[in-house]
């Protein structure tokens, strides 16, 4: 019998919080009083670590916590060849913080080759047994092309790419080659990330960037068509998912608004295996979008939020659950924290005891609510 393969009953998004001796490193490392293979040492052992307690609290999946990145998607970009870096003054406007200045600007056509992360998967394959299934989440094809053609960096693009298709069609192939790779490095499980769903939820961002309703749904199927071209061709029985949510940053966020604007095109359209979805709080709306939801697909219900340190009541993500249950099946339901733990490094504004007692919670409610047997 082949492995259960994602999602499980109760789940992680897949960053966590970085350990102090992973930041004293970093911080080394940037001011030059350590080596590059002496920050990778200490990454090695935090991951190492980390998977451990992914472990022993009960997790049917594991990841490196996203430990060798700053940030949940610029990393990944800047990973692709004819993709670099950039520094910026401004970064990006959440509520009541901006982020660090950073940016990923086109400098060549892009492809995927070579990529780092896939040396980074096998490093927690090393670690899958039986009970685990190793996974690598990277940011969606879609938010790559979301943040190459924002503001400045469009007009660079242009350089490059004149012709939108190619550029879709040039992203597309990128991520088919790192998929390719990341499966023959032994993964069975991707999930992407995709926070330009989110964005186009809130009708204040339509405001501030000058779109109307047309111009979403137009926006919605560009990223669709994207997102399922760079599936294309996967493994059978690699499990593609994404999650998309509000952003996440120290415990802030950057957009609110149920999913309804992008359900029909995101939930109804997108060949992946599941959603894990952001539903923690008012500003994520109710559960209504969800009618869109394919009936080969599954959902998982971020109800539990990785931003604060106050645990929910039991019975309150339970009511939640059922209510969710009147559109999607509860045998296609599962359970996780609505965001990762540490998007970027910085992290979230609890402790690492806080983290896993939220992980810890999410198992006993999934537990409760689906008979698991332990």
């Amino acid at each position: 019998m082949s492995k259960p393969n994602a999602p499980f009953r109760y789940d992680i998004v897949g960053s966590f919080l970085r350990p102090q001796t992973l930041r004293e490193a970093t911080v080394k490392y940037e001011a030059g009083k350590i080596s590059k293979e002496e920050l990778t040492k200490a990454e090695d052992e935090a991951i190492g670590d980390l998977i451990l307690k992914q472990k022993e609290a009960g997790l049917s999946v594991i990841t490196d916590g996203e430990f060798r990145r700053s940030w949940w998607h610029l990393d990944f970009f800047w990973g692709l060849t004819g993709i670099r870096k950039k520094n910026l003054q401004k970064g990006y406007i959440f509520h009541e913080e901006v982020t660090r200045g950073e940016t990923a600007l086109v400098e060549g056509k892009i492809s995927g080759e070579n990529h780092p992360f896939v040396e980074h998967f096998k490093y927690v394959k090393a670690y899958e047994d039986d009970s685990v299934t190793a996974r690598q989440t990277i940011p969606a094809p879609a938010q790559l092309l979301a943040e190459i053609t924002r503001s400045e960096n469009a007009k660079i693009t242009k350089e490059f790419y004149p012709d939108e298709e190619e550029l879709i069609l040039d992203i597309a192939k990128a991520y088919q080659t790192v998929i390719a790779d990341l499966y023959a490095a032994g993964c069975k499980n991707v999930q992407f990330d995709d926070c330009t769903w989110g964005m186009y939820c809130d009708k204040n961002f339509w405001e501030m960037v000058g779109i109307k309703e047309e111009d979403v749904a137009h926006i919605a199927k560009q990223y669709v068509y994207l997102n399922n071209l760079a599936i294309e061709g996967k493994a059978k029985d690699m499990v593609i998912t994404t999650h998309v949510c509000r952003g996440n940053y120290h415990s802030t966020w950057a957009s609110q608004g149920g999913y309804e604007p992008v359900a029909q095109y995101l939930f109804g359209k997108e060949n992946v295996d599941a959603f894990y979805l952001e539903f923690d709080d008012e500003r994520s709306g109710d559960f209504k979008p969800l009618r869109f939801v394919s009936e080969n697909k599954k959902v998982v219900l971020g109800l539990v939020t990785s931003k604060s340190p106050v645990l929910e009541e039991k019975e309150v993500i339970k009511r939640r659950i059922r209510q969710a249950a009147e559109y999607v099946p509860l045998e296609r339901l599962s359970l996780s924290p609505q965001c990762g733990f540490a998007s970027t490094e910085e992290g979230n504004k609890l402790t690492e005891d806080e983290q896993w007692e939220k992980i810890r919670l999410i198992r006993e409610i999934a537990g409760e609510v689906w008979n698991l047997k332990e």
